[in-house]
């Protein structure tokens, strides 16, 4: 997943400014879905960067693409005959969340007589400011797949876009200041695929619970993993997993820490909340802090002791799941993110049609609840 700064200052959304971290290298990979059972089947997800950033930013941009052919269209829909295409605007290609996620997207594309033009960002909200400017001005494009950084940053270029005709499609974070809804916040949007923060975070409050309760533990002494928990993505999600968890007065959140997406960082934290915290019954967090957090309860001699929730639906949270190592993950699909948002496109310019608010989880088992019961039911799409 991206790397985001801590340390650089908050805006007043909550939200921080992107950085591309050499010490947490990023990981790519080159398949779409990876069994880990028979029908096996992530993260949340990018964090917002800093709005006076992207205030800041010139019109230049850099791009790889796959290819780039075809003429441009920005009327309201086109004939199925028509070659089309499509920017796809990406937060940071090579990382084990995203590559799923774009393979599938021009998947997708080939087999709709369509093209993607793709523009990394390698997470600077900068760069992705200024290659929108230059897709929108080019003229070269019939649409728009966008998976922002700093989602309210590009709200005034998203508008430009639709007002030139040009369909967009958000996928992935959050297009505008409400973290707690899929529908469009853009007035114009031809879809907007993305999982919603607040859902993500009440999904692991109520798994939290439960955990505990299936245990007898009263009290519940929890360790929660923020992400980074200053940005907007985790103020959302927190928020929301404390206001499920009080439905049960047991249930106390004794020590926090940040894993800033990475097992490496998650093990760290882990290791310094059981010291801190020697009653500690449960920790959660997404996927990647929980990695670090099996290692730091297995060095302790605690295993099968200390409780395990995550989020993600990773390949390392299917397993963990299916073993018993952990009781249960809140699931994310990216490659399906990719897939809905380019069959949102294609629909939008082929019949005028906008998709409005596309959940990629909401057909999968228990509305993406992975306990050990249905593990077998879920395919991972990322490895974590």
């Amino acid at each position: 997943m991206p790397r985001f700064n801590p340390e650089l200052p908050t805006h007043p959304d909550g939200q921080r400014a992107a950085v591309t971290d050499q010490s947490y290298p990023s990981r790519s990979l080159a398949v779409l879905s990876i069994p880990i059972k028979p029908r096996l089947w992530h993260r949340g997800a990018a964090l917002a960067a800093a709005a006076l950033m992207l205030a800041a930013c010139s019109s230049s941009s850099s791009s790889s693409s796959s290819s780039s052919t075809g003429g441009s269209s920005q009327s309201a829909s086109t004939s199925n005959s028509k070659h089309l295409t499509i920017a796809y605007l990406s937060f940071a290609v090579e990382n084990s969340y995203d590559a799923p996620m774009l393979a599938a997207a021009q998947a997708v594309a080939s087999d709709n007589n369509a093209t993607l033009k793709v523009f990394d960002a390698n997470n600077s909200p900068q760069t992705q400011y200024s290659q929108l400017q230059d897709v929108i001005t080019s003229g070269q494009y019939d649409g728009i797949i966008l998976q922002p950084i700093f989602g309210t940053g590009l709200i005034p270029l998203v508008q430009q876009a639709i007002a030139k005709g040009i369909k967009v499609v958000n996928m992935d974070q959050v297009l505008g200041p409400n973290y707690a809804t899929d529908a469009p916040q853009v007035a114009g949007l031809a879809a907007n695929v993305m999982f919603v923060p607040t859902e993500i975070g009440t999904k692991l409050g109520n798994m939290v619970v439960q955990a505990c309760q299936s245990k007898s533990l009263n009290p519940c002494n929890v360790g929660y993993l923020y992400d980074i928990k200053a940005s907007a993505l985790d103020v959302a999600i927190s928020g929301a997993f404390n206001k499920a968890i009080a439905t049960d007065p047991g249930v106390k959140v004794v020590a926090q820490g940040q894993s800033f997406f990475s097992p490496t960082e998650g093990l760290s934290a882990v290791q310094n909340m059981l010291t801190a915290n020697a009653n500690l019954n449960l920790i959660v967090g997404s996927d990647q802090g929980i990695e670090g957090g099996v290692q730091a309860v297995a060095a302790k001699h605690l295993t099968g002791q200390v409780i395990l929730v995550g989020y993600g639906a990773s390949a390392a949270a299917l397993s963990g799941v299916a073993s018993g190592a952990w009781y249960g993950d809140v699931a994310q699909a990216p490659a399906s993110e990719g897939r809905l948002a380019v069959q949102a496109l294609v629909k939008a310019l082929r019949n005028g049609q906008n998709g409005g608010g596309i959940d990629p989880v909401a057909q999968l088992p228990d509305h993406g609840i992975v306990t050990k019961a249905n593990v077998s039911q879920f395919t991972a799409e990322w490895p974590g």
